[in-house]
């Protein structure tokens, strides 16, 4: 029982580190400050599902599908990095606010922003499917497996209520605030974009320079 205990609390704490909805929670509101409430929850029910959808899709295929493409979790985070700076630089430069979303295609930006970048990489990055392959890998009974499933869904349902709660700290910020908090996370978003890259890039640069030498 309490190595069991003990799996539960690993998976819950790695997969909050991971996906870090608190993170997150000001990138979303710089996304969504144009949405009126209705849409701006389900902008985060969305997200909130489609991420823990792929995270169980990885948990369970992750594994099987990297090996059958021949690809690595390194080009993942790569790709994630990618993304990441070029949504720091329109928020850096402020674009994202600039841009009034007209009523007819609000429902389009939802179903957009909610699938990329909020959902995946934002959510569900690079580093919460690694998480998911390699403890489900650990997870050597039907009991340990179904622990990491409500680990993982308890910190779903968590991260859907910090980005619903967003909307309040929106009001308190007012239009001012929200551009100054944008510019501000593009320069942090372009840091992690920065990082996702080259902690990506790095082990394949390692493993083609050990192949030259050999």
């Amino acid at each position: 029982m309490n190595e069991l205990w003990a799996f539960g609390l690993l998976a819950f704490t790695s997969f909050f580190t991971l996906i870090n909805p608190l993170g997150t929670m000001p990138i979303f509101m710089t996304m969504t400050k144009d949405l009126d409430q209705k849409h701006r929850v389900h902008t985060a029910k969305k997200a909130s599902i489609i991420a823990f959808l792929t995270i169980l899709f990885f948990a369970f295929s992750g594994q099987l599908l990297f090996n059958f493409f021949g690809i690595s979790v390194n080009s993942f985070r790569i790709v994630g990095g990618v993304i990441f700076f070029l949504m720091g630089m329109d928020m850096l430069q402020a674009r994202l606010g600039k841009v009034k979303i007209q009523d007819s295609e609000i429902h389009t930006y939802v179903n957009d922003i909610s699938v990329t970048p909020l959902a995946i990489p934002m959510i569900c990055g690079p580093g919460a499917i690694t998480n998911a392959i390699v403890m489900m890998d650990d997870a050597g009974s039907i009991e340990k497996k179904i622990i990491l499933i409500a680990a993982i869904t308890l910190v779903l349902i968590l991260t859907y209520f910090i980005l619903y709660s967003s909307s309040k700290v929106i009001k308190a910020l007012g239009d001012t605030g929200n551009k100054v908090m944008m510019r501000l996370m593009g320069l942090i978003v372009m840091v992690i974009a920065v990082e996702f890259f080259f902690s990506g890039l790095k082990p394949i640069l390692i493993d083609i320079l050990k192949q030259a030498l050999h």
